[in-house]
């Protein structure tokens, strides 16, 4: 007796999943995206030109400036102890043991872009910060003897430093790192002017020169990964941007009713503020300066994560799904 074989019905193949709109931080890297760099390069350096032709090539900058540098009045001595020590702490050693840091993050990353260009982006800011205060003319025009100190060679180090960490570190933590680095920026300038090293155009010209640095490194990242697969743009710290934003927007507020005040003591009225409050005046605008330019770094910084990551971790999902199960032949 022979049995009669049933016949399967053949599955039908599974239907490919609907793909999903890629959202925010998946999106590709557009024209846009590529050329926003090379925009903060233009305006950073536009705004050194400003400050210089301000503070540095008009008889009233010149004497605000020089007004703030000479009368710190800061006799805390919790808060003269902070800047001394950030003062001597930065040293050329120092800066060079920090740069071999983000050389070997670079490389236990397996990211030498970063690390080159993080390295890129140290040296070329304090090259041109030199290179300026030793070929910019300043005249004399409001009888202070002190030779040309623009731009701040302190706060460009210690800003390009804190910017290449920044940089090369993961991105879960750039947020934190570049709080730190903000608030030791704003010690170092402010402690500049106070130890009458610098005036505060100086350190607010370093700020923006290493902004400019910034930018270009941060273009040529860009325009690297963009010649390979596209990769997801980050979002930015959340944390670090309100806290910019926040704190730039009161010390700039801050800082514009200061100079106004300083302004009119100058012209109109003699004496109306004293040169304690021009030096705070100076304070609160060079905090607003370190939150603008720190700002704008995360946001820089964050798009520049590796196009391959991305694709790796697509993979892999793509590995571990089942495959659809191929249709039994027919038995007779």
């Amino acid at each position: 007796m022979t049995a009669v074989a049933t016949r399967r019905t053949p599955a039908k193949p599974a239907a490919p999943r609907p793909r999903k709109r890629p959202s925010k931080k998946g999106e590709r890297r557009g024209a846009l995206h590529l050329v926003t760099p090379l925009l903060a390069v233009v305006l950073a350096a536009a705004g050194v030109a400003v400050v210089y032709r301000v503070f540095v090539r008009s008889v009233l900058g010149q004497k605000i400036d020089t007004t703030a540098l000479r009368n710190s009045g800061i006799g805390h001595e919790r808060a003269v102890e902070i800047m001394q020590r950030t003062l001597n702490g930065t040293s050329l050693a120092s800066l060079v043991l920090v740069c071999v840091a983000i050389v070997l993050i670079g490389i236990i990353r397996r990211r030498a872009d970063l690390a080159v260009a993080a390295g890129l982006m140290v040296a070329g800011a304090n090259a041109t910060s030199q290179l300026l205060k030793t070929r910019l003319p300043r005249p004399a025009l409001d009888g202070f003897p002190m030779p040309n100190s623009f731009p701040s060679g302190h706060t460009t180090a210690a800003t390009s430093v804190a910017f290449a960490l920044v940089l090369v570190l993961p991105l879960a933590i750039r947020g934190l790192v570049a709080l730190i680095g903000a608030a030791y920026a704003s010690i170092i300038a402010v402690a500049t002017v106070w130890a009458e090293w610098h005036r505060p155009s100086d350190t607010i010209a370093a700020l923006l020169l290493v902004l400019a640095w910034g930018g270009l490194v941060t273009f040529g990242l860009r325009l690297r990964l963009r010649r390979r697969k596209p990769g997801p743009i980050d979002r930015p710290s959340t944390l670090a941007t309100v806290l910019f934003v926040v704190g730039g927007a009161l010390s700039a507020l801050i800082a514009g009713v200061g100079l106004g005040a300083v302004v009119l003591s100058e012209r109109v009225t003699p004496d109306l503020v004293s040169g304690r409050f021009a030096f705070l005046t100076g304070a609160a605008a060079i905090t607003a300066g370190v939150a603008v330019v720190f700002l704008i770094w995360v946001r820089l910084a964050a798009g520049d994560q590796p196009a391959l990551e991305s694709s790796v971790s697509t993979a892999r999902s793509e590995a571990v799904e089942p495959k659809p199960r191929e249709a039994d032949n027919d038995n007779t």
